[in-house]
């Protein structure tokens, strides 16, 4: 490149997923995981393949083991929990027999034999329209690059023993390379791939290492050594940045951490309007071990619980004792504000190995997943349910059930959960007779009969990731069409306005736990039309109060009525904003 002057800065957009500002050196990583060679053995060495992979085996744990201990006494046993997956995979029995049994069949080296079974599972997992399974796959290549590289004898990476301070850039990195970095040298970290939800992204605000990923090819467009800044709150990357953005950016800094301060100070306030309308502001989680963020981020308790996630990287279903001593934990925990349990949405893609033979299904999405397959699987259901009931009796326990299509599926969740009631009381085990039932409205057929619906049910929680995208016919996960899904469709808003009216019209309340819960732009329209609750990631739980306690319901109301007359999402959108940003324009930056 020629001089300094005469650079232009050139900007890279992804996704921000750690907040932070980092300037400095890059240190470009290309992928050093090629596929392992094939090559044939006798018959008689297959038990001196099986002695290797043990062995190798057992280092990968003892590794992973030293790994988990590093991160619990540097930044909490919680973050730690992360590596638990990678534990379970190379305790894998169905794994673990698949690899013997190929070993024998096809006679070659155990090294090719392990990666073939574990990039099946990773490539099972990889094509799932689930973000957070979907990364799962990740998980697996981390611990099948660690297994290989044990039996090969290598060395560890060596981008993670680079002694200068500098910003890593890579088209992934495993969560154990995240672990495992020296946080005084990496002062940012930027990937081709990724999103909100990987194992990276948590780690990398864990260790609070600014990061960006979905990137794309960035990695083939920059060399080691150039000096970039990295935004990990807009998901910008900048190379060269000219002066006037270095001076822009200290000033924002300034402004941002002002800004955090103020948030952090309204924790224990309540999420009420400004002309005295209070909005229940909750959390979403998706494991035991996230209801401290809950608190912490003056959350009023839990809006949607996913406890599909207790069924990954296991071969066999959780008992009834099992999962009542987990919600009675997470109940007792925010207790007396509620915790709304939603039934396994488990079927298709959602249940791990091992646990029942659903067979393949062309599209799992519109198949055989959720409530359907909870109808279907009885003894399943009603031992989820009994477990529910009972942690009811500890705390404010709501059950809510997944993607109601109709009245009779509805009625048929109800009949059973009654049934869960006698055979409780019968036993003499206590619950809660009060503990509310709802429906989670996220297709589009229960939205269009909600009127009918809320005549059954305490409450409903409206998932609009999954109503947008059944709405407008959009897979989110697919890129190229990404740009379609767009929660202001006027499609959407109809349905929105539709299940709300259903509910206040029936005298039951109704929430939002989808993502649109958490975007403050969208904030004054979810007011407009009524919805009663908030229930969010718990990090994003002080910026929505701040938006709620900022706005006054009536003008959001007017804005309603003002936006239903409006044709396209972008008009709709760019009202929305005009709202939000004359209330609260420093959250939106």
């Amino acid at each position: 490149m020629s001089d300094d002057n005469a650079r232009q800065e050139i900007r890279f957009q992804g996704a921000g997923v750690s907040p932070g500002v980092a300037r400095g050196t890059i240190h470009v990583v290309r992928d050093d995981f090629d596929d392992v060679a094939r090559h044939p053995i006798e018959h008689s060495q297959i038990a001196n393949e099986i002695g290797r992979f043990e062995t190798a085996l057992i280092q990968t744990r003892m590794q992973i083991l030293e790994m988990q201990q590093k991160i619990a006494e540097s930044i909490g046993a919680k973050d730690a929990g992360i590596f638990d997956a990678h534990l379970l995979v190379i305790e894998d029995r169905t794994l673990i027999d698949e690899v013997l049994r190929k070993l024998e069949s096809d006679l070659c080296n155990v090294e090719w034999v392990f990666q073939e079974v574990a990039a099946g599972y990773s490539e099972t997992l990889s094509k799932i329209d689930d973000p957070y399974l979907r990364e799962r796959a990740l998980d697996i290549q981390d611990v099948t690059k660690r297994v290989v590289r044990n039996l090969q004898g290598k060395a560890p990476k060596p981008f993670l023993a680079i002694t200068e301070p500098h910003i890593l850039i890579a088209h992934n990195l495993t969560p154990s390379d995240t672990a495992t970095m020296d946080r005084a040298r990496v002062l940012g970290i930027a990937t081709d791939f990724g999103s909100r939800t990987s194992h990276t992204a948590i780690m990398a605000r864990s260790l609070e290492i600014p990061a960006i990923v979905g990137l794309h090819d960035v990695t083939e467009k920059l060399e080691t050594g150039e000096n970039v800044l990295l935004d990990g709150y807009t998901g910008l990357l900048i190379v060269d940045p000219t002066p006037e953005t270095l001076a822009r950016y200290e000033e924002m800094e300034v402004w941002r951490v002002q800004v955090a301060r103020d948030l952090k100070q309204l924790r224990d306030t309540k999420s009420t309007t400004r002309d005295g309308h209070h909005i229940v502001l909750s959390a979403n989680i998706e494991l035991p071990t996230d209801v401290d963020s809950v608190s912490t981020h003056g959350a009023e308790g839990i809006g949607l619980y996913r406890t599909e996630f207790l069924y990954l990287n296991r071969g066999t279903l959780p008992n009834e004792e099992e999962q009542y001593e987990t919600y009675r934990k997470v109940a007792e925990h925010v207790r007396p504000d509620p915790l709304i349990i939603r039934t396994f949405d488990l079927g298709g893609d959602k249940l791990a190995a091992g646990t029942v033979d659903l067979g393949d299904e062309m599209n799992p999405f519109l198949g055989w997943r959720a409530i359907r397959f909870c109808l279907e699987n009885i003894d399943i259901f009603k031992t989820q349910l009994r477990a529910i009931l009972r942690a009811s009796a500890v705390g404010n326990v709501k059950i809510m059930f997944p993607m109601i299509s109709g009245l009779e599926e509805l009625r048929r969740a109800m009949s059973v959960l009654n049934e869960c009631k006698d055979e409780l009381r019968k036993s003499g085990i206590e619950f809660s007779e009060a503990a509310e039932a709802g429906a989670m409205i996220e297709v589009p057929s229960a939205a269009i009969s909600a009127d009918a619906l809320a005549r059954e049910v305490d409450f409903f929680s409206i998932g609009t990731n999954d109503l947008i995208q059944y709405t407008i016919a959009v897979d989110r996960g697919n890129e190229r069409i990404a740009h379609l899904y767009e929660p202001t469709h006027p499609a959407v808003l109809r349905l929105l306005k539709m299940i709300a009216d259903a509910a206040h019209a029936n005298n039951i309340w109704v929430g939002v736990c989808g993502e649109m819960a958490g975007d403050i732009a969208l904030t004054p329209l979810l007011l407009g039309f009524g919805v009663d609750e908030l229930s969010a990631s718990a990090v994003l739980v002080p910026r929505v109060k701040r938006a709620v306690q900022s706005l006054a319901l009536d003008e959001c109301k007017q804005l309603v009525d003002e936006i239903l007359k409006l044709e396209t999402a972008s008009e709709i959108l760019v009202r929305c904003l005009e709202l939000a940003n004359k209330r609260y324009g420093d959250l939106l930056g």
